[in-house]
Order: structure tokens, then C-alpha cells, then sequence
């Protein structure tokens, strides 16, 4: 009988130390190869310094757009694999950023959730030099994380937050995985959404996948009935955590946008709204 609770303790022990590994996929890009990469899908290094660089801009950033969006990305792969962000939003005239992580693709660094909020803080700002006002923020999953941090973190004025397949705190996220672990007391990074946006005056935009495997709609739904800002829900009821409309031609991207545009800090902003959109069978 003694071998289950020390079972059990080992399991527990391995779990906290080993915690990142279930948290962060990074999929790191050759530093030689790095900017031939991004110019195979016509973006650039940004800023343009293999080094030094943040994320990946579309070439056409110089030109006057409708505003910066900073795209953060989910837990996998890299900033490389979402140029779908960069396909939908650079159609309706905005400037995406697709920001990488620390320890993601070819930069240094740690994944962890200080260190990454710390550093979407500092892209926020550059970005926010560079470009100027309006600068929207998007987080996709981990992403949402990252971007909640930021806002808590962050000086620099944001003017519009979207967020994809969100949950409401990783804490909850991991109960829900691994019910039988006092996870509470385990987990080195929280990712608390809730209380990362509670301050937060400017418009959010949240996606939710009906069906996603990853990230239960429930967590997502008490996300969204925290918030107190203005608010709106897109919902794809057939929509699995990777599976959602992210085509360049959905209409959906330029209503998030213009009702982010509408609902901008200063502007006279509409009450909360909840809207679904049906896939097709």
C-alpha cells in the first residue's frame, strides 16, 4: 500500500520539474536560414537585424495602414507558421507583426511566462515608437497569455485586444488536464486572464472553437463573462483548436476589425455584444 502515494510523489515531483515541456513547443530555425525563411513568405525580419529581431513584418509596413496589429502565437511551432494572420490582415490595410517568442525560432532566451510577458511589453513599446497609434494586440491560445500579461505590464496604450481560443486562467486550464494533481500549488506560471484584463478600458474581441479538443469552451466562456469592457464573441460552433476560419477572404476578420476600430479608447463605445457564426457542414 506504501508504493501508490510514493508513486504518486514521484509522479508529482517529475511533473513540477518537467512542467515546461507540457506548456511551450518550441521549434527553433537555423540563425543563418532565419531571414531566407521569412523572405520565402514574403515578410522580413523585425526589426531588420538577425540578432536582434522580434518578430516578422510584411514588406509593406513602410506604407500608411489602418493601424499595427502584434500577433502573438500558440504554444508550437513558431511565428514562421502563422502567415495566415499577416494574408487576412494586410488585406484590410493593417500592419501585422508576427512576433516571436524568447527561445522560439532563432532567439535566445527562456520560455517562461515572466520572461515572455517582459518581452511582448517591449515589442508593444517598439512597435508603438515605430509605427504609432492605433496598435491592436492578438493572442492565439498561449498567445492570449502572453497578450493579457502585457496589458497588465505594459504603458504603452493599446487600442484594441483580439483573443483566439482563450481560457481564463492556466491554473483552471490544468485542473481540467490533470485533474488528479494539486496543480495550484505546481504551476510556476498562472496566465490569468481574468485578472490580467481587469483594468484593461479598450475593446476585446474574443474567437471560440465549439469544438476544441485544447481549451474547453467553459474556460473561454468565464473569460469572456468577466470582462467588463466592451466586448464581443465570435463563435464557430463545428471549429475544432486548430480548425478555426482563418482564410484571408472570411468575413468575419473585418467585422472583429471594424468593431475594434468602432469601440477604440475615446470613441463613444457600443454595449457588450455576443454574436455566433455557423460553419458550414
Amino acid at each position: 500500500m506504501l508504493r501508490l502515494p510514493i508513486y504518486y510523489l514521484i509522479v508529482v515531483c517529475a511533473m513540477y520539474f518537467f512542467q515546461d515541456y507540457f506548456i511551450y513547443y518550441p521549434q527553433k530555425t537555423d540563425p543563418q536560414l532565419i531571414e531566407q525563411a521569412a523572405e520565402s513568405r514574403d515578410l522580413r525580419l523585425w526589426p531588420q537585424n538577425v540578432k536582434t529581431y522580434r518578430g516578422f513584418v510584411s514588406p509593406s509596413a513602410s506604407q500608411k495602414s489602418l493601424g499595427t496589429i502584434l500577433v502573438f502565437h500558440g504554444n508550437a511551432g513558431n511565428a514562421l507558421d502563422r502567415t495566415y494572420y499577416a494574408s487576412a490582415l494586410n488585406r484590410l490595410g493593417y500592419r501585422v507583426i508576427l512576433a516571436e517568442y524568447p527561445a522560439y525560432g532563432s532567439r535566445p532566451g527562456k520560455t517562461s511566462e515572466k520572461e515572455f510577458t517582459a518581452d511582448a511589453v517591449q515589442s508593444i513599446r517598439l512597435a508603438s515608437m515605430e509605427f504609432g497609434r492605433p496598435i491592436y494586440l492578438l493572442g492565439e491560445s498561449l498567445g492570449c497569455g502572453v497578450v493579457g500579461g502585457a496589458v497588465a505590464n505594459s504603458n504603452t496604450a493599446v487600442d484594441g485586444v483580439v483573443l483566439i481560443t482563450p481560457w481564463d486562467s492556466l491554473i483552471n486550464l490544468a485542473r481540467d488536464k490533470y485533474w488528479f494533481l494539486p496543480v495550484k500549488w505546481m504551476l510556476k506560471d498562472s496566465y490569468d486572464n481574468v485578472a490580467n484584463l481587469v483594468n484593461y478600458r479598450g475593446p476585446v474581441a474574443v474567437v471560440m472553437a465549439g469544438q476544441d479538443e485544447i481549451i474547453p469552451n467553459l474556460l473561454t466562456r468565464r473569460l469572456y463573462d468577466a470582462l467588463r469592457q466592451p466586448k464581443r464573441l465570435w463563435t464557430f460552433p463545428k471549429a475544432g483548436h486548430n480548425s478555426w476560419p482563418s482564410g484571408p477572404h472570411e468575413s468575419w476578420w473585418r467585422e472583429m476589425m471594424n468593431f475594434l476600430q468602432s469601440t477604440e479608447a475615446g470613441s463613444q463605445r457600443p454595449p457588450a455584444q455576443r454574436v455566433a457564426w455557423i460553419l458550414p457542414p
